[in-house]
């Protein structure tokens, strides 16, 4: 069976071609990649990005650049390369899961494609991915040639790629996780895990009445946790005790006639004891 073949545009090189080269490296392991500006070289290409002037996902043409450019999504952020090339296989990457597909169109495609299109509305500002992408281009101080360095922007790619597939994933099975411990919590103001799982998001979303998450550390030890006003604040719903805090082993164990108590941290948002028991007690001593 013959390699297929991929093309994409020469010279400087960007995180919308750069991100669909690694996406597609996902699909195939093992393709040639031309880059040329050559429409004789292209036309015979299976896949095309960024250049040809031609969007159609059935014949393999993944370009924006033409009149009226290749759609856009209902939140009005149009399409680049990356974000076509990921309409077509992004499930098929995530392990056919939509859900972590569209996690990461949301997280890094479309934020990629709102850059390269000039769409900069509600994009954050500071250094950005496709700005790290862009630095993978040799300056006009260096020999390096640009291909080479096309390449090394793509490893780069592929590996953040992967960890934003990872961390979507993760963050969906998550919810699932914590919104089952909502359900089973016999006090609904206290929300205890088997296991730590990023919870925040999913408590604010689905409980009003939590006030207090309870799981294992890595250590093996026990953890009580505030749950704050809302995403990002340093104010919480209920602070622990104002007496533990800053305390930890006899002196906390003292004021709690708790064991096992361990520490309080000095601003009121998490504490911990040797055990799910005593910790228990240290949420009910804190609904007090």
């Amino acid at each position: 069976m013959n390699k297929i073949t991929i093309a994409t545009h020469n010279g400087n090189f960007h995180a919308d071609d750069v991100f669909s080269i690694a996406a597609l490296k996902c699909i195939y392991p093992d393709f040639e990649l031309i880059r040329t500006r050559d429409l004789a070289l292209i036309s015979k290409a299976d896949i095309v990005i960024d250049v040809g002037g031609e969007y159609d996902a059935d014949t393999g043409r993944f370009d924006h650049h033409q009149r009226g450019g290749a759609g856009e999504r209902e939140n009005g952020i149009p399409y680049s390369s990356f974000g076509l090339i990921w309409q077509k296989y992004g499930v098929e990457i995530c392990q056919g899961d939509q859900d972590v597909a569209n996690a990461v169109d949301s997280g890094l495609v479309s934020t990629i494609d709102a850059i390269d299109c000039g769409h900069v509305e509600g994009v954050a500002q500071g250094i950005s991915l496709s700005q790290t992408i862009s630095m993978f281009n040799p300056t006009w101080q260096e020999d390096t040639h640009v291909d080479s360095c096309f390449d090394e922007a793509v490893d780069f790619a592929s590996r953040v790629l992967t960890r934003f597939i990872a961390s979507a994933n993760g963050g969906i099975s998550a919810k699932s996780i914590v919104a089952k411990a909502i359900d089973n919590a016999e006090d609904p103001r206290v929300i205890v895990l088997e296991k730590y799982t990023p919870w925040k998001r999913t408590v604010h979303t689905l409980s009003d009445q939590a006030l207090y998450v309870v799981y294992p550390s890595q250590s093996g030890h026990w953890r009580i946790q505030t749950v704050p006003v809302e995403l990002g604040s340093f104010e919480d719903r209920k602070p622990l005790p104002k007496l533990w805090a800053g305390l930890s082993d006899e002196a906390l164990q003292d004021v709690t006639g708790i064991d096992d108590a361990m520490f309080c941290h000095n601003g009121l948002f998490i504490a911990g004891s040797a055990s799910y028991e005593s910790t228990m007690k240290m949420a009910a001593i804190a609904l007090q």
